[in-house]
């Protein structure tokens, strides 16, 4: 079971916190860094002192670590053109040794859009399909070829298809709740398939729809399929309280929603989450100041998971 560290920096982090944060994270042995990418804080938070973006974030990280995985827990396919995407995450890539990963979505915070001047459109599933095959077909364009498309969305002539990542292929995650259209997208174009903030039993069924997606579209290699859970564990009872009002929820809430209690009890959800299938999980951390808390999920959760086989 891999356990890797998910951050929401627009909740307010700036770049020092964030590689403090990584560093830790790959000190403790966890297996990669990722981070939301998003540019509004969300709830009450005050966002201070203000929005990192992901790519530029991980391009810092690459040269800034030497071991971890780096990602996105997922690009927006309405922040950015995918040819330009495509060199950004080439280029993050080389930088960083081949260690870099790219989950991307279709975008759902229309606040943002507006805050910061992105358009919005309705038919965001429709992007989220094309830039996928636009940046795998860059990627897989062969060197001194050229890559051409012709979509509702996207049009590329002729294409040099350049740089290229230094992983062959970059792996792609793909994640949500849709039940006709995300999986079959996953079965085309994923390496792992996340389900965010789901329930053992929506994640069961979701993992069901994708693995006969799979099946369907007659792929033979097997997909990773991983949750992401926000994370509050503590030795005692006060501990989890005191973690669990500092990033403003309720113990119970956390319990029922996420990974949270004793490392015994957060051990235990995990196993539940690994005996359907899931072989990744995605702990969310929300207060980036408390890097106790890592080294107590180090020690008595990571300990324990990454010896399952």
């Amino acid at each position: 079971m891999d356990l890797r560290i998910f951050t929401e920096p627009q909740q307010g982090a700036g770049y020092d916190t964030l590689l403090a944060v990584a560093r830790a994270t790959e000190e403790l042995d966890f297996d990669a860094f990722f981070r939301s990418d998003h540019y509004l804080a969300m709830g009450e938070a005050s966002g201070l002192p203000g929005p990192t973006d992901a790519w530029i974030t991980l391009a810092g990280l690459a040269r800034d670590t030497s071991r971890i995985r780096l990602g996105t827990l997922v690009t927006a396919a309405t922040f950015r053109l995918p040819g330009p995407l495509a060199i950004q995450i080439a280029q993050v890539d080389q930088m960083s040794g081949g260690r870099v990963e790219l989950g991307l979505g279709s975008g759902w915070f229309a606040a943002e859009h507006a805050a910061y001047g992105i358009p919005f459109p309705d038919n965001r599933f429709g992007l989220l399909e094309e830039q996928l095959a636009v940046i795998t077909g860059l990627w897989e364009t062969k060197p001194g070829a050229t890559f051409s498309f012709d979509g509702t969305h996207y049009q590329l002539t002729d294409s040099p298809a350049l740089p290229k990542p230094v992983q062959d292929p970059v792996p792609v995650i793909i994640g949500g709740n849709g039940k006709v259209r995300t999986p079959r997208l996953a079965a085309r174009y994923a390496t792992e398939f996340n389900m965010p903030f789901a329930s053992i039993a929506d994640s069961a069924a979701q993992f069901d729809r994708v693995r006969a997606a799979v099946r369907t579209a007659g792929r033979t290699d097997e997909l990773v399929y991983s949750n992401a859970l926000v994370a509050c564990v503590g030795r005692t009872d006060a501990e989890v309280a005191r973690r669990a009002a500092a990033i403003g929820r309720e113990v119970d809430e956390l319990k029922t929603n996420g990974l949270a209690g004793s490392p015994a009890e957060v051990v235990d959800k995990i196993a539940r989450y690994r005996a359907i299938g899931a072989g990744r999980i995605y702990l969310q951390i929300l207060d980036l100041a408390d890097l106790d808390h890592l080294e107590l999920i180090a020690a008595e959760v990571q300990s324990q998971t990454s010896a399952w086989k």
